[in-house]
């Protein structure tokens, strides 16, 4: 992070003020203050009032409090991917012809782009009723974090529950261990170490599944909304506009390292982690 903000400040001081351009493309931004805002700038806007009203929050404070709403939301779809990524493996472990016949369609998933899946996704919560039920708009949100989570939790989990040496299942299978309690004390702890970084990859797609979602449906109270917010703003106040993506670099590496906790828990399966 401190290396990227020295390029900043040097192609800031160096870069031809219209930015580079390579015949009609400009492939490096103008490095005037109205495109490119010094760091320091950046940072004591955060400690400015957000607006110049008297009674006005600091820039700062109503970024965490966004962050938070938002966090809140992504750890639900999170959670919802974590119970279909790992509900998706086992099937996919237990029978080949369903890996076969999944496998293909989760990955073909992630080639939905979000901006135009969002609004569909808003559309169709809205008209679900059951009973006394009904559906609120961050449960829209939160459902297309768990879309963008599950992806590399299923993935993840199914290399790891087919990881096992053939030689220690045969070694279950002479201790006539049936298929659930080979399942929990070989495939899951084997797949630990491939399942971790599964999961702080799912927190982080949560993130951003959340604050896409969020421009994209128009829910209030997110980072993803005043990024929008703050974006039209930029004209007047461009500092202020890169407040809320500062905020929302660090809600991805607190969800991502709020998942590394489970490594301190799960430690005697942890020796090495796997690339998903």
């Amino acid at each position: 992070m401190v290396a990227i903000a020295l390029i900043w400040e040097v192609y800031k001081l160096l870069g031809p003020a219209d930015g580079v351009v390579i015949g009609d493309a400009r492939v490096l931004p103008r490095t005037t203050d109205l495109a490119m805002p010094h760091v320091w700038d950046m940072i004591a806007r955060l400690g400015e009032p957000v607006t110049r009203s008297a009674s006005a929050q600091p820039l700062w404070l109503v970024i965490v409090l966004a962050a938070l709403s938002t966090l809140g939301i992504a750890a639900v779809g999170w959670l919802v991917g974590l119970v279909v990524g790992v509900g998706l493996a086992l099937v996919m472990q237990r029978w080949r012809i369903a890996e076969w016949g999944l496998l293909p369609w989760i990955v073909l998933s992630q080639t939905v782009p979000l901006i135009a899946f969002a609004p569909v996704v808003k559309s169709w919560g809205s008209r679900v009723e059951i009973g006394a039920f009904e559906w609120q708009d961050w449960m829209s949100v939160a459902l297309i974090a768990s879309y963008l989570a599950f992806f590399p939790i299923a993935i993840g989990a199914l290399k790891g529950l087919q990881s096992p040496d053939v030689i220690h299942e045969e070694l279950m299978r002479s201790y006539a261990a049936g298929y659930w309690q080979t399942l929990v004390k070989l495939r899951f702890p084997a797949a630990v170490p491939y399942l971790l970084p599964a999961l702080r990859l799912g927190a982080a797609n949560a993130v951003v599944g959340a604050v896409v979602a969020e421009v994209s449906t128009g829910l209030q109270g997110g980072i993803g909304r005043i990024l929008i917010q703050f974006a039209g703003q930029a004209s007047g106040d461009p500092a202020k506009a890169w407040g809320p993506i500062f905020g929302a670099v660090v809600l991805g590496l607190v969800a991502a390292g709020s998942v590394a906790l489970l490594g301190v828990i799960l430690g005697n399966y942890r020796r090495t982690e796997e690339a998903s």
